[in-house]
């Protein structure tokens, strides 16, 4: 089963993933809307796709701000349409930053982390859910880290709220099934080969050192065949521990 032609929503328009998803997508017919804080590179993302064919247009928002999310799906459904696919992988507010280890996380770390990467998520799904319950029709993929999975305590706070997002994503999986709608996770162990941490790591490591890097276009073909074989809730990618 193909996704419909309605518009794919890139929350998390990055230089690596985010791109590399609009592209999958957009290549299979859907609409892209891309959204990201970063709204000095919007042009040129849109003229990438463009050149390749694909419908575009790029919304400024940052998604820590819950209200904005709203606008962010009435603007996009204006110009294209009911949000056919959501792909959920905001980016972190500053690549080059570490979190405390587990051990000095505090609440505070964890609240900040769970209004940065779960709220927003819990935010879009309940704005898109009804409607694709609505025409049955429609998939929502949520990208999270490998600390879902493994424990990685150096991730601090991000690893309890990972562990979040990806149970928030399988049990909607369980929850919409029968009403039509696919969710799944992106579970996701590495830097994003070409994405802004990655760029970071690249330069601030020694000449030597191998990092552990993923295929943002692999993962995206992955991330779309999710929205088309609609029988898996999860695809793992692990160049951390394997």
């Amino acid at each position: 089963m193909s996704p419909n032609n309605g518009p794919v929503l890139v929350l998390g328009a990055g230089p690596g993933l985010g791109m590399a998803v609009a592209r999958r997508f957009g290549r299979a017919g859907q609409p892209v809307v891309l959204v990201s804080r970063s709204a000095n590179r919007h042009a040129g993302y849109v003229r990438q796709l463009t050149a390749a064919g694909i419908d575009a247009m790029a919304i400024a928002a940052d998604l820590h701000d819950l209200t904005a999310i709203a606008d962010v799906v009435a603007r996009a459904t204006d110009r294209f349409g009911p949000i056919e696919t959501v792909y959920y992988g905001p980016g972190a507010a500053d690549p080059t930053a570490r979190p405390a280890p587990i051990e000095e996380t505090t609440v505070a770390d964890v609240e900040a982390a769970l209004r940065a990467m779960l709220l927003p998520a819990v935010a879009v799904t309940e704005l898109v859910a009804p409607g694709m319950r609505q025409r049955r029709s429609g998939s929502l993929l949520f990208a999270t880290g490998l600390a879902s999975v493994v424990p990685l305590p150096m991730l601090g706070a991000f690893a309890p709220t990972s562990a979040a997002l990806r149970t928030w994503a399988l049990t909607l999986h369980t929850s919409l099934a029968d009403d039509g709608v696919h969710v799944a996770a992106l579970v996701l162990g590495g830097l994003i080969r070409g994405g802004d941490i990655h760029r970071h790591a690249v330069a601030a490591a020694p000449e030597a050192m191998t990092l552990p890097e993923l295929d943002p276009e692999e993962i995206a073909e992955a991330a779309w065949r999710l929205t088309v074989e609609r029988d898996q809730a999860e695809a793992v990618f692990n160049a951390l521990t394997a």
